[in-house]
This record gives structure tokens, sequence and C-alpha cells, in this order.
């Protein structure tokens, strides 16, 4: 999956720590999603359905 060449708006649950969490940001076709404790490290792009299938799975 090709890197975004735009800025990313990443959010995080409210629920979650300010520095112990995954934040998530949407892309076109695709979710980035990477660790509060290493932003500087990049971000993993996920497919949108199938970061939702596993979204899904977490609910049940």
């Amino acid at each position: 999956m090709p890197e975004t060449t735009h800025p990313l708006n990443f959010r995080k649950s409210s629920y979650s720590n300010p520095n112990n969490c995954v934040e998530v940001a949407d892309t076109p076709g695709a979710s980035a999603i990477r660790d509060t404790k290493r932003r500087t490290d990049g971000h993993l792009p996920f497919p949108t359905d199938e970061w939702a299938a596993f979204l899904t799975t977490l609910t049940r």
C-alpha cells in the first residue's frame, strides 16, 4: 500500500492513557495505525475493510 502524501489527522480513544495506546487516521481506502509511544516510527496502513473487520471482532 503506498504511503500517503498528505498530512494525517490521528485520533485516539478518550478512554485511553495519554501515551499508552494506538492512534488511527483515515486515508483514502485505508486506516493508518501508529503507537503513541513511538509516533516518529511511522504508521501501519490497513485497508479500510480489513480495519473495520478487526474492530468488529473486538466488539463481539
